[in-house]
């Protein structure tokens, strides 16, 4: 790595260690806030919840659009960072709404609620495909990638991490009470706008590497997902992965409650599960440097499933729910990075198969994809704790029988092993950019005098 890219590494990186505290809190923890903190009735309850299902795939249909808004940008300053800023400022406003109480418990509560989801959904994603598509800008070097990758990965992990060990014992220290719910969505979303900007004023991007293009057109914008199928197979592979994780994740703090018997062990979970992924990623340059990556998914996969298996029979062992976190987030931090590289190339391929470059029309996908896999995660975990007897009432449950304890068993960890391992599938059999292949599209591109393989120099505002 040049002097530069290593500078880009670390600045891009810890722009995202707020972003991902920021999502982290909305993703993991306002479910929880929403069913055991405020106190809903189980109408308004349900209906709030379906906010999160019906307004976040409708949103995520939006994203192609804020890619094309980020791709056509022309400013001093690039194309990435004015809508990364205006749109984590824009979203931190929204965001503040979706953790205020006015007081309301009836469907007026679930109307505000769903202006200001589908707002902050729209300005998040925003932020979140300029944010990731300037990493494929930095640098078209695989390995100078995956070390970018996976330094912002091990941030993005910080970040969410913090949120994960932390929520639960804050909030209830602060006495467990909207207010204080607010104070730490007040808190984390500071630190997301002040971490933005390392990014915002640090990274220098590559100013003739890339051949100077015309704007995208609305219907140029389907062409380039469309026709684009390496990453319409990445897609779908991403989309059924992001669905088991997030299942997951969100299900945990019900877990440790219900099944495990101690909520006051989450944080000891999130903490393992942290630093399983944090570990994970500060030794994957290593792996990468001496597997394919087929193979790293490969052995990330079977991880996964060892994971899954040792939890599903772990219930009140501390042990074996250690062990089997260890297992599992290890091969889906793995896995997780690996989607991310798998959706950059097709960049270079959709550039090299359709003659125009788009890297935020490209990277769309990946808020879209975590939009649907947040949308159905949360509809199957909304109608699981339903269905278990968690929320029966205005309260949840101080316990369920072995009927729940079996339910939340089930959709936590047996459904998320089904679509892990069919997205895993699906990669096998469709996704066909290797090394070689990869490496062969940068010479033809460069060939034709579509990217300037010895660019050195850098924008001086960038």
């Amino acid at each position: 790595m040049t002097k530069l890219d290593r500078r880009n590494m670390i600045f891009f990186g810890l722009g995202t260690v707020g972003r991902d505290m920021f999502y982290a809190l909305e993703a993991n923890a306002l479910i929880y806030y929403l069913s055991n903190v405020m106190q809903l009735p189980i109408g308004v309850f349900v209906a709030t919840s379906l906010v999160f299902t019906v307004l976040r795939v409708f949103d995520a249909l939006n994203d192609p659009f804020m890619g094309l808004l980020v791709d056509n940008c022309r400013s001093k300053h690039g194309k990435f960072k004015p809508p990364m800023l205006f749109g984590a400022l824009a979203g931190a406003a929204c965001y503040l709404v979706l953790f205020t109480d006015f007081g309301l418990r009836n469907y007026w509560f679930v109307a505000i609620f769903a202006i200001a989801y589908i707002l902050w959904d729209i300005f998040y994603g925003l932020n979140d495909i300029a944010y990731w598509s300037m990493l494929p800008s930095l640098s078209v070097d695989q390995k100078v990638r995956e070390n970018m990758g996976a330094f912002a990965r091990i941030c993005a992990n910080i970040g969410m991490f913090a949120i994960m060990v932390g929520w639960e014992p804050i909030t209830r220290g602060l006495g467990n009470t909207p207010k204080a719910w607010f104070l730490v969505a007040l808190t984390v979303t500071v630190l997301m706008l002040l971490f933005q900007l390392f990014t915002l004023l640090g990274v220098k991007e590559k100013t003739t590497m890339f051949k100077e293009e015309e704007k995208t057109s609305l219907r140029d914008m389907w062409v380039v997902i469309g026709k684009n199928d390496q990453l319409l197979w990445t897609a779908l592979s991403m989309s059924l992965f992001t669905i088991g994780y997030m299942t997951t994740t969100t299900f945990s703090i019900y877990y440790m409650q219900y099944v495990f018997g101690n909520k006051d062990m989450y944080a000891v979970l999130a903490a393992v599960v942290g630093v399983a992924q944090l570990s994970a990623l500060t030794i994957f340059p290593f792996f990468s440097k001496r597997l394919p990556r087929e193979k790293l998914y490969l052995y990330s996969t079977f991880l996964v499933i060892a994971g899954y298996l040792v939890f599903f029979f772990a219930d009140q062992s501390l042990a074996l729910v250690v062990v089997a976190a260890l297992l599992l987030f290890v091969g889906e931090a793995f896995i997780q990075l690996l989607m991310l590289m798998f959706l950059e190339d097709t960049i270079e391929y959709g550039q090299w198969k359709l003659h125009k470059r788009n890297e935020s029309i490209t990277l769309s996908v990946q808020p879209f994809i975590n939009k649907i896999g947040g949308a159905v995660s949360m509809g199957f975990v909304s109608l699981a704790l339903v269905w278990a007897g968690i929320k029966t009432g205005d309260t949840a449950a101080v316990a369920i029988d072995d009927g729940g304890k079996l339910i939340i068993k089930l959709v936590m960890l047996l459904l998320p092993l089904v679509f892990i391992v069919t997205g895993y599938l699906i990669y096998r059999f469709k996704f066909k950019i290797n090394k070689e292949m990869y490496d062969r599209i940068l010479a033809d591109l460069h060939e034709r005098g579509e990217l300037n393989l010895d660019a050195k120099d850098t924008a001086p505002n960038a």
